[in-house]
C-alpha cells in the first residue's frame, strides 16, 4: 500500500513557477519521495494522489522523455509511479492510473457516475429481436455463453445464473475506471467510463464506452486507429484496430477484429478473426473468421468457420492450396435453433449436426457435402472424412491457438473425433442403411426426403463411415492402454448421448447435473459454475472411454475386452487407419492432376502422409 503525504511550502513554490495550479493544494498528497520538477502547466482539482517520477519513458524507438506530466487538467486522480502524462485536451476525471504509463494527445478520460464498464448487460444472439440470452462480464467464456443460449428457455436456471453474474458483477466493479500498469495510450479522443487492465496500448481510437480491456503482460491488448467500442468486453490477446465499430459485444481471448469490421450485440470467442464484414447478434466460437466486405454472420452459431464472400458462409471447399483461416463449425444453428448441412467443404470438427432446414424429423448425416444442380439437391454423405482438407485441419487447429497459458478462459477440445462426432456417425450409418434397405440396391439413387443420394455416393459413405469409426476404436482403445484406466470404466459417467457447449465436449448428463445444481443452490456461484466445466473437461478421457467401452462391446459383439480381442481391434484400427490416407492421398493425386498444386506443395504433403505409419503403434 502506497504512502502519501502533504506537499511542502517549498514543492508547492517550485509547481506554481512552472505554472502549475490546484483547487486546494491539501488535497493534493503525493508519495514520499515526490519530488516537483516534471510538472508544467497542470490543474489540480479535487483529490488528487502523485507517486514518484524519477525514470524516462520511451515515447518512440530511440526517444526517451522524462516521466512527469504536463499541459493536462486533473481532477479526482491518482497517478502511480514514472508517468508521462500530456497534451490532455479536455481532462482526466475520476482514474485510477498505475505505474509506468504514458498518455499523450488525448481528449477526455473520465468515469461517470454509475459506470459499469460493459459489465451486467444483456444482449440477444441468434434472435437479434429476441429476449436478451447472454449476460455479459469479464469471466465469460464460450461454455457459459453456450450453455445459458442453449437453456435460455428455463426461467428458473436463467434467473439463478442471472443472480450469480449479478453478485460477481457488484463485487468487482471498481467504484472509478483503471488503468493499469505499463498502458500506453495515445492520440486517442474520448474514454469513458472504461477498465484498461495492464500492458495495453491505445493508439489512435476514436472512442471507447462503458468497456473493459482484459490485458495483462504475457497477453497484451491493442486498440488501433479509429476503434469505436462502446458497452463491451475485450479479452487478453486481443487486436482491434483500423475503424472497428463494436457495440455490446464480448471479445474472447486473443481475437483479432480489423479492417472497418462493425459489431452488434454478438459473441466471439478464443483465436477468432473478423475484418470487413459485419456480424448482429452472432455467437461466434472459437476459431470463427469472416474476411470479406459482403460477409455479414447474423442470428447464428459458429466455430471453426470461415464466412465465405457475399453470405453464403463458404469456405470456398480449400483443400491443398495456401493455408486458409478456417472451416465450417461443428454444427451451424440457425436463429431457429436447426443445424444445417452447408453447400461447402466440411472440414476437421466440421459435423454439421442436427436436423436439416425444413425437416425436423430428419437424422444426422454428419462430415457430408450438400450441393445444388438445378432445382435438385445432392447430399454426398460423409465425404468428408477422407479428404485433405479435413487431414489438414486436424493438424492445424492446435498450432493455431495464439492464447498465452495463462489466457485460456474458453475450453476447446481438439477432439476431431469423439463421443459427440462418432455418435452423430453411428446415427449417419443407421440412416444410410435403412435408405439401402428400404429401396434395395439395384437403384441409381436415394430420396432423402427432398434430397438425393447417389447410390455410388451412399455406399462410399458407408464405407467412410466406418473408416472413422474403426479409427476412432482403435484410438480410444491405445489411448486408454497408456492412460492405464483400461478395463471396466469407474462409472456410468460417459454413456448415453454427447453434446458441444462451444469446444467443450460433455456427456448430457454431466451437462444436466450442472442444470440440477445451479438451480437448487448447490452451485453458490458463477466462479463454481467455471470450474464445473473445467471439472468436467478433466474428466473427459474417463467419460469418453465409459462411452466407447460401451460401443466396442456392442460393436464387436464382447462381452468383455480381452486380449484377442483388443488384438482384433488394433488390427481394424491400423486397416482403417491406412485405407484413410490411401483415400486422402487419391484427394491429394485427383488435386495435383488438375493443376492447382505445386510441385513442391504437393511433395511435402505426399511426405507426410508417408509418415502417418509411425503414428500407427
Amino acid at each position: 500500500m502506497r504512502e502519501y503525504r502533504q506537499l511542502t511550502r517549498e514543492e508547492i513554490q517550485v509547481l506554481e513557477q512552472n505554472v502549475c495550479w490546484a483547487e486546494d493544494w491539501n488535497r493534493v498528497r503525493v508519495d514520499r519521495d515526490f519530488r516537483p520538477y516534471n510538472f508544467h502547466r497542470v490543474m489540480f482539482y479535487g483529490d488528487i494522489e502523485l507517486g514518484r517520477f524519477e525514470k524516462k519513458i520511451e515515447v518512440a524507438k530511440g526517444f526517451f522523455k522524462h516521466s512527469g506530466i504536463n499541459d493536462a487538467t486533473l481532477r479526482n486522480v491518482s497517478v502511480g509511479n514514472d508517468c508521462l502524462i500530456e497534451k490532455v485536451g479536455n481532462f482526466i476525471n475520476n482514474y485510477t492510473i498505475g505505474d509506468d504509463c504514458y498518455i499523450t494527445n488525448i481528449s477526455t478520460l473520465e468515469t461517470l457516475e454509475g459506470a459499469s464498464y460493459g459489465a451486467g448487460s444483456t444482449i440477444s444472439v441468434l434472435n437479434e429481436m429476441g429476449d436478451g440470452n447472454v449476460i455479459l462480464f469479464r469471466e465469460l467464456n464460450s461454455q457459459l455463453a453456450a450453455f445459458m443460449v442453449k437453456h435460455h428457455n428455463d426461467k428458473a436456471l436463467m434467473n439463478r445464473l442471472k443472480q450469480l453474474i449479478d453478485d460477481e458483477v457488484r463485487v468487482s466493479t471498481p467504484e472509478r475506471g483503471i488503468i493499469g500498469n505499463r498502458v500506453k495510450i495515445i492520440n486517442t479522443k474520448d474514454i469513458t467510463n472504461t477498465v484498461i487492465k495492464g500492458d495495453c496500448e491505445i493508439s489512435g481510437a476514436a472512442r471507447l464506452s462503458e468497456c473493459t480491456i482484459l490485458s495483462s503482460e504475457d497477453a497484451s491488448v491493442y486498440i488501433g486507429t479509429g476503434v469505436i467500442c462502446e458497452n463491451s468486453i475485450i479479452c487478453d490477446g486481443c487486436s482491434i484496430n483500423n475503424s472497428v465499430k463494436m457495440q455490446d459485444c464480448f471479445v474472447g481471448e486473443a481475437c483479432q477484429i480489423t479492417n472497418g469490421f462493425t459489431a452488434e450485440a454478438s459473441l466471439f470467442f478464443a483465436n477468432s478473426f473478423m475484418a470487413n464484414g459485419e456480424a448482429c447478434a452472432a455467437f461466434c466460437g472459437p476459431f470463427s473468421a469472416s474476411h470479406h466486405k459482403s460477409s455479414l454472420l447474423i442470428g447464428g452459431q459458429f466455430s471453426f468457420y470461415n464466412a465465405g464472400s457475399n453470405t453464403n458462409f463458404s469456405n470456398h471447399a480449400y483443400k491443398m492450396g495456401p493455408l486458409h483461416y478456417g472451416t465450417l463449425e461443428r454444427g451451424t444453428k440457425t436463429a431457429s435453433g436447426s443445424y444445417v448441412l452447408m453447400p461447402a467443404t466440411i472440414g476437421a470438427f466440421s459435423v454439421c449436426f442436427g436436423k436439416l432446414m425444413h425437416h425436423p424429423d430428419t437424422r444426422n448425416l454428419p462430415f457430408s457435402y450438400l450441393m445444388a444442380y438445378g432445382e435438385t439437391m445432392y447430399i454426398v454423405p460423409g465425404r468428408n472424412i477422407t479428404t485433405v482438407g479435413l487431414y489438414r485441419d486436424i493438424k492445424k487447429w492446435p498450432k493455431r491457438d495464439k492464447r498465452s497459458k495463462q489466457s485460456k478462459k474458453s475450453i476447446i477440445n481438439f477432439d476431431w473425433l469423439s463421443p459427440y462426432t462418432v455418435g452423430e456417425i453411428i446415427e449417419g450409418m443407421k440412416v444410410l442403411q435403412a435408405l439401402r434397405d428400404a429401396s434395395g440396391d439395384n437403384v441409381s439413387s436415394y430420396n432423402f426426403h427432398e434430397y438425393v443420394i447417389n447410390a455410388s455416393s451412399l455406399r462410399k459413405g458407408q464405407k467412410y463411415y466406418d473408416i472413422a469409426l474403426r479409427i476412432y476404436m482403435g484410438a480410444v482403445l491405445k489411448r486408454a492402454q497408456k492412460e492405464g484406466f483400461f478395463g471396466m470404466p469407474k462409472s456410468d459417467v460417459g454413456k448415453g448421448e454427447w453434446a458441444d457447449l462451444s469446444g467443450l465436449l460433455l456427456p448430457l448428463t454431466e451437462e444436466q447435473r450442472l442444470i440440477d445444481d445451479i438451480k437448487d443452490g448447490t452451485i453458490e456461484s458463477i466462479g463454481m459454475v467455471l470450474d464445473r466445466f473445467e471439472e468436467i473437461n478433466n474428466n473427459y478421457s474417463d467419460y469418453r472411454w465409459a462411452w466407447s467401452y460401451e460401443l466396442l462391446l456392442k460393436y464387436y459383439h464382447l462381452t468383455e475386452l480381452d486380449e484377442q480381442a483388443c488384438e482384433r481391434i488394433r488390427e481394424d484400427y491400423v486397416r482403417a487407419r491406412r485405407a484413410w490416407i490411401a483415400e486422402i492421398r487419391k484427394d491429394a493425386d485427383k488435386e495435383f492432376a488438375m493443376g492447382d498444386v505445386e510441385q513442391e506443395v504437393y511433395d511435402d504433403f505426399i511426405e507426410k502422409l508417408d509418415h502417418e505409419i509411425d503414428y500407427e503403434n
